[in-house]
């Protein structure tokens, strides 16, 4: 199976990898400075939300290596029509903490001046890492970044939006899954409050498909239009989800308890495994993922 992003319909592909049009080129020229000119435009792979291009710029004899990201799906603008501002101020309180992330250069926060709602930032080095030769200290080193980053004070009138499940929630198993007693359970959960919520600044969407690596360091942490003020064990649920489909039950585990390790968080709900796998759920899901799910769920309703 391709990993998430990189195997798209041809509609999909045309709106998310095609060429970004002049008007948004020429804000970018005009974002880094007088006298900037575009060298080079390219998509970048992976992601579904929104349309990224990598855009390298000739400015004052230097080379300027920058993301341009665009959001263009009139369904999600329609809901969340704020995506551009809030990943923008999501980008200077991200700027605060000790980790790597992209530096804001200027946001379009209603596409007046692109074509849609778009943002400028700092490309940062390195890589997306699926298949790491170490799997200890990449569970490890992935986890580390989060009590830093969710040690971020959060001003009190910030427009970063409160932590809630994704929707919709599924209202009954989907048919043929192995266990639907479980996904009943599970789903009650989902529909019921999360156990607390803390007030801290969450990724919302925190996993290996959004960290750079280079020589088996982090070197950066991306796509931050998700992101919410919520309780930290949300970005825990996220990643051990994504963990689990990708390296199995007990790296997801072995992710817990570095992060359990490292922050002295004992006490983690099976709600936010829950909520992180039946949030925003697909009907399109194939067996095979609904089969991933299941044993995801299975595990986090036992514990209940």
């Amino acid at each position: 199976m391709s990993p998430h992003g990189f195997d798209l319909p041809a509609d999909e592909h045309d709106l998310l990898r095609g060429a970004p049009p002049a008007s948004a080129l020429h804000w970018v020229e005009r974002s880094v400075g007088p006298g900037a000119r575009l060298a080079d435009v390219r998509a970048m792979e992976g992601g579904t939300s929104s349309a990224i291009h990598a855009v390298t710029v000739e400015y004052r004899d230097r080379t300027i290596s920058l993301v341009l990201r665009r959001f263009v799906r009139q369904d999600w603008l329609a809901e969340e029509p704020d995506l551009a501002a809030h990943e923008a101020e999501a980008l200077r309180l991200a700027a605060a903490a000790r980790i790597p992330t992209p530096r804001l250069v200027a946001v379009d926060e209603t596409g007046d001046q692109t074509d849609v709602p778009a943002i400028l930032m700092e490309r940062l080095p390195g890589a997306i890492e699926w298949n790491p030769a170490d799997l200890e200290g990449y569970l490890r080193r992935l986890a580390e970044p989060l009590p830093v980053l969710h040690a971020v004070p959060v001003p009190a009138q910030t427009i970063i939006p409160p932590y809630a499940i994704y929707e919709p929630i599924p209202r009954r198993p989907p048919p043929d899954v192995p266990h639907p007693a479980v996904w009943e359970r599970a789903i009650e959960i989902a529909h019921g409050p999360p156990p607390g919520n803390e007030g801290t600044f969450i990724h919302r969407d925190y996993h290996p498909g959004n960290v750079l690596w280079m020589d088996g360091a982090v070197t950066g942490i991306v796509d931050w239009a998700s992101a919410a003020i919520g309780t930290p064990e949300a970005d825990v649920g996220h990643c051990r989800l994504n963990l689990h489909g990708a390296f199995g039950p007990a790296a997801a585990d072995r992710f817990l308890e570095i992060y359990q390790e490292i922050t002295g968080r004992r006490e983690y709900h099976p709600y936010w495994d829950i909520a992180s796998a039946l949030g925003g759920r697909e009907e399109s899901d194939s067996i095979m993922e609904l089969r991933d799910t299941d044993d995801f769920l299975t595990r986090a309703v036992a514990r209940l």
